[in-house]
């Protein structure tokens, strides 16, 4: 169970919120979903251990909410736990958030573990870097979990100053050598090394302003800790070959900006990373043009463009180094919310592309049904892409909300 450092941060925001001040008005909510989703997958397996077809799983991820002195103060717990049927390591639980905020006039301050996202492109974040992704939900980085953080929000006149102090590092989660989507050599978490002697409890720091000039929303930050993504290091653990990530230290400053004009969503994000191992750039930037009431409907589509490049090219650790992603999003504006999005990568230097399709509808007022399909395209060994070429599937995904 991937608990580890959330529970003395529960104890403390449980005693908080069983110490409200006596006869104060107290809102309290729970809402929430559970889910189920079937994954099929079209091709044997590439490497051992995954000798399965289908996947089961099913997940849970209620939330608890309350507020008082008027909506000033308000505590947030959101927990989550998915049990897998095959990859051990995919059933796993967290606190995705138990939080207090409280709100003044123009400042508002935030205790416990929480999410928070920065980025404004579709097919990657590049400056999103507070959160640890949670590896195990799925290959595409946008699971995250939760966050030790005290933050501070000021508003102003010429923009939102964020800082943060990070009293804690989550380490990634990966499947299990019984879990698909995964790099042909399994990842030992359990041997996991850091460059800093505070190890997981290094205190890493960030500070962010953002601001909105007409049509132009944009973010500028700086971060100083421990890098979310780790350096996967073979070594021999017991006669066999295993990857034991390593933890550098970081500093990253990022930069989005997003210009709403017309019909036209143009989207541009970029970073400088600097660690002992590396020093380097990398930006992530395209366009959505939206045509609205297709065919006198009330249906929307999306025709999206982006292109992902990082200096390092061919000697990157990223999947995306140099690859143009072309994708639509329809949108039917129907009573049940349907929606269509697919989109196809090209990886320039290596030649491989992956298809994704992902089309969902709500039903009554309670459940939603998704269909996703991933499919894969890759013969350079050298392309990261290359473990998960056999992993093409089908997901079937079902979801009641309360």
């Amino acid at each position: 169970m991937q608990l580890k450092h959330t529970i003395s941060s529960a104890f403390l925001l449980a005693g908080l919120s069983a110490t409200l001040p006596a006869g104060a008005e107290t809102f309290y909510e729970m809402s929430g979903k559970v889910s189920a989703d079937l994954r099929y997958f079209t091709q044997d397996a590439q490497f051992s251990g995954q000798d399965y077809d289908t996947n089961l799983s099913f997940a849970a991820e209620p939330e608890f909410y309350w507020e008082w002195n008027d909506g000033t103060d308000s505590i947030t717990f959101t927990p989550f736990l998915r049990v897998d049927e095959n990859d051990n390591e995919r059933t796993h639980g967290d606190i995705r958030e138990l939080s207090w905020l409280h709100a003044g006039d123009d400042w508002e301050v935030r205790a416990g573990l929480s999410k928070v996202f920065w980025g404004v492109t579709e097919f990657q974040h590049l400056v999103d870097v507070i959160n640890q992704t949670d590896g195990v939900e799925d290959f595409d980085g946008e699971d995250k979990l939760g966050q030790q953080m005290v933050s501070l929000s000021l508003v102003r006149d010429w923009g939102i100053v964020d800082i943060f102090l990070l009293p804690g590092f989550r380490e990634r989660t990966f499947p299990g050598e019984d879990g698909r989507l995964r790099s042909g050599i399994v990842v030992d978490t359990d041997k996991a090394q850091y460059e800093s002697g505070a190890g997981e409890k290094h205190l890493d720091a960030a500070i962010r302003w953002s601001h909105t000039l007409g049509d132009f929303d944009m973010g500028l930050y700086w971060f100083h800790g421990t890098n979310r993504d780790p350096i996967l290091k073979p070594q021999m653990v017991a006669g066999n070959t295993v990857l034991v990530p390593y933890y550098e230290q970081m500093d990253q400053i990022g930069f989005d900006l997003q210009a709403t004009i017309d019909s036209w969503l143009w989207k541009f994000e970029t970073i400088h990373r600097d660690s002992s191992s590396d020093e380097y750039w990398a930006a992530q930037a395209g366009f959505e043009y939206t045509l609205y009431g297709i065919q006198d409907s009330s249906a929307d589509l999306g025709v999206l463009l982006e292109y992902g490049w990082d200096e390092r090219g061919e000697d990157a650790d990223a999947a995306i180094q140099n690859d143009l992603f072309i994708g639509a999003r329809l949108a039917l504006n129907d009573a049940e919310s349907t929606e269509v999005l697919a989109g196809i990568s090209h990886d320039l230097d290596y030649d491989s592309q992956s298809l994704i399709v992902e089309a969902s509808r709500r039903f009554g007022d309670n459940w939603n049904i998704s269909i996703d399909g991933r499919f894969f395209s890759s013969d350079d060994t050298a392309d990261l892409s290359y473990n998960i070429k056999q992993d093409d599937h089908l997901q079937l995904t079902v979801e009641r909300y309360f």
